[in-house]
């Protein structure tokens, strides 16, 4: 059996850029009664397709990423991708390339299945089209092992909106569940208001958190702001991915979000991956996070 110290030191070994979240708690032993325990990759804001002074390493970052995954030792259960999986255009034909382009990279995990969920970059322009003709709905929720997974799309709307037929569907999902069952809600933007000036908010963001309230075992997953940050609305605790192509400012600490300077003496600073662990049974999430490895290409 592999405890935890040693699959942490094989898992940094493995190098790359990987944003990874889990709910395994002691996934390595083979007790049965830990079926229900697992953890999931997640990756996120990768930006396929950019290109300037902020990471003069775009065009290999996501491979990087993609190659780490497949190198852990112990396989994560699925791979979720929460938004921005290309970088905007303004042209349908070039954005429909980066989409295939960015599906063809991905390709190459070994998981099965792997989640996708748009952000602004992807879907903001054309309401979703193309992400839509590339990776399906923008909006859906799945179960594994005894967790409820919702997936919330605020980008497609260019109002930075989850609006209303969403919510209302968000409504009639948490209907089905118990108070007390275990849910993990995946968005891009966050759902509070973090730093509206910066298009950091839903603005009817107020209105999901609502919805979750009433149940006692929620955590909300996102990305968008390209940085670690944690949050509680209640009882709710939110917490933010790094990202895969550049760090971005503390929410507000200057007039404009323009991404950090590339650090040639460090060219990951900024990016990381993120270990969450989790008690199956009482829902409680423990998170460490990693500096990304970049290596030469």
């Amino acid at each position: 059996m592999i405890d935890r110290r040693n699959f942490l030191k094989l898992t940094a070994a493995g190098g790359g850029a990987v944003f990874m979240s889990g709910l395994y708690g002691h996934v390595l032993a083979a007790d049965a009664t830990m079926a229900e325990d697992f953890y999931f990759v997640q990756l996120s804001d990768s930006h396929w397709g950019f290109s300037g002074p902020p990471n003069p390493d775009a065009a290999n970052t996501l491979k990087k990423a993609v190659a780490a995954a497949n190198a852990l030792p112990i396989q994560p259960d699925f791979i979720v991708f929460t938004g921005d999986l290309t970088h905007t255009t303004d042209d349908p034909k070039e954005r429909r390339e980066r989409m295939a382009q960015f599906r063809d990279i991905v390709a190459e995990l070994k998981v099965k299945p792997v989640y996708f969920m748009p952000g602004e970059h992807d879907a903001s322009l054309d309401r979703g089209a193309a992400y839509k003709e590339y990776f399906g709905k923008t909006h859906y929720s799945f179960e594994h092992k005894g967790v409820n997974f919702l997936v919330l799309d605020n980008v497609s709307d260019p109002g930075a909106k989850i609006g209303e037929e969403q919510l209302s569907w968000l409504k009639s999902e948490l209907a089905k569940l118990a108070q007390d069952a275990r849910i993990v809600v995946f968005t891009h933007r966050p759902l509070f208001d973090l730093a509206p000036k910066w298009d950091w908010a839903t603005r009817d963001g107020d209105q999901a958190i609502a919805l979750l309230m009433p149940y006692s075992n929620v955590t909300v997953f996102y990305g968008h702001i390209h940085q670690e940050h944690h949050h509680s609305t209640g009882h709710i605790d939110h917490h933010a991915a790094q990202s895969l192509i550049f760090p971005l400012p503390a929410p507000g600490s200057q007039d404009k979000r323009t991404p950090l300077p590339w650090d040639a003496a460090a060219p990951g600073k900024g990016l990381g991956f993120r270990e969450v662990q989790a008690d199956a049974k009482q829902a409680r999430y423990q998170l460490q996070e990693f500096p990304v490895p970049q290596g030469q290409s």
